[in-house]
């Protein structure tokens, strides 16, 4: 696992694609940043989580960017067989690559805490709101990150993988709306659409400052099945080889 982790940490630091991710996410929220700041200028005090929320949004998009080639391009390259027969872990192989995905996202996370610095500098944030919003984001990062991971075991092209992702994960970002649309067949059924909302276990906790274990933990079990479920396609895949 160490050995695909740093091989993929390589990877993101020698590909265009990594630097152009980092570029647009750092470019959008200093945009956001100084927009914010101007229409708060004597209004109101500034608010970080306007920051932390339009960067989950963002990832939502950028994010299968870092992900879509991870397993589809082994496939496709044929490098996968190789792998597969050498003496490694199904579990090795994913968790690996998974981790140097999520590594990199914390990357860009901790980038964009130069905005709470400044924060910070320019008058007086809530401290607490601001570093548990920062502690969301990285739960949430793993959890879309697990899902991008996912289509790329799905198939061999990337950018079939990077569209498939980006469509799950809005759609999963919308399930508290999409759950008012199945309200009126059956509440249960809306409830649950909306259990699976990524946006409305960040929006109403830690982006507010608010430290909810069923939110912490919904994140953490999505990773979970997201990644039992790629190790059990790679698996697959092993027998097929």
């Amino acid at each position: 696992m160490w050995v695909v982790f740093k091989r993929e940490m390589r990877q993101y630091f020698t590909s265009p694609i990594a630097y152009l991710v980092a570029f647009a996410v750092l470019f959008l929220t200093g945009i956001t940043f100084t927009s914010d700041l101007r229409a708060r200028s004597g209004l109101a005090p500034a608010d970080g989580s306007v920051i932390q929320g339009f960067f989950a949004f963002v990832m939502i998009f950028l994010a299968p960017l870092l992900t879509m080639r991870l397993l589809a391009e082994e496939t496709r390259e044929g490098t996968i067989e190789l792998l597969l027969t050498l003496p490694v872990q199904d579990g090795a192989v994913v968790f690996g690559k998974f981790l140097g995905a999520w590594a990199y996202y914390t990357l860009l996370l901790l980038a964009t805490l130069v905005y709470p610095i400044l924060l910070i500098a320019l008058g007086n944030p809530d401290i607490g709101a601001m570093i548990a919003g920062t502690i969301g984001l990285w739960l949430y990062g793993g959890s879309i990150l697990s899902v991008g991971l996912l289509f790329s075991a799905l198939t061999e092209n990337q950018i079939v993988a990077g569209f498939l992702s980006m469509a799950a994960l809005f759609l999963l970002w919308l399930a508290d709306s999409i759950g008012i649309l199945f309200a009126g067949i059956s509440v249960e059924a809306a409830e649950f659409v909306r259990t699976l909302s990524l946006r409305g276990h960040l929006s109403t906790s830690f982006l507010l400052g608010i430290f909810r274990p069923e939110d912490a933990v919904f994140y953490i079990g999505l990773t979970a099945v997201m990644l039992l479920i790629t190790i059990q396609i790679v698996g697959a895949r092993r027998w097929r080889t």
